[in-house]
């Protein structure tokens, strides 16, 4: 299984940005796919995930601005994120729970994402 995430960068305060991560090895429709970030100094956390049926669950600090989806003929999910904050900044990472007897957690390599005040 490989995750493939890119699309950070550094933008400014009110901008958007969209994250993707392509999926190899699994399918990312018939599994758990989520969005962690951890900025410098903090602990890894959660802002974003979905089920294979399509429901969504948000981080309260990103309720409302961010948005994830996925796009099945691509294998792909994306983070769509909106009205960016200072708070923000961190390294994105998208995650598959392979779901089944024994659930795995894939990580995919860390995208940094920058909000300039």
């Amino acid at each position: 299984v490989q995750l493939q995430a890119s699309g950070g960068g550094l933008v400014q305060a009110g901008e958007s940005l969209r994250l993707s991560c392509a999926a190899s090895g699994i399918i990312v429709s018939d599994n758990v796919m989520g969005w962690y970030r951890q900025a410098s100094g903090e602990e890894r956390e959660l802002v974003a995930s979905m089920t294979s049926g399509g429901s969504t669950n948000y981080d309260d600090s990103v309720k409302g601005r961010f948005s994830i989806s996925r796009d099945n003929a691509r294998n792909t999910v994306y983070l769509q994120m909106s009205s960016l904050k200072p708070e923000d900044t961190a390294v994105y990472y998208c995650t598959v729970e392979e779901l089944g007897p024994i659930p795995h957690l894939y990580w995919g390599q860390g995208t940094q994402v920058t909000v300039s005040s």
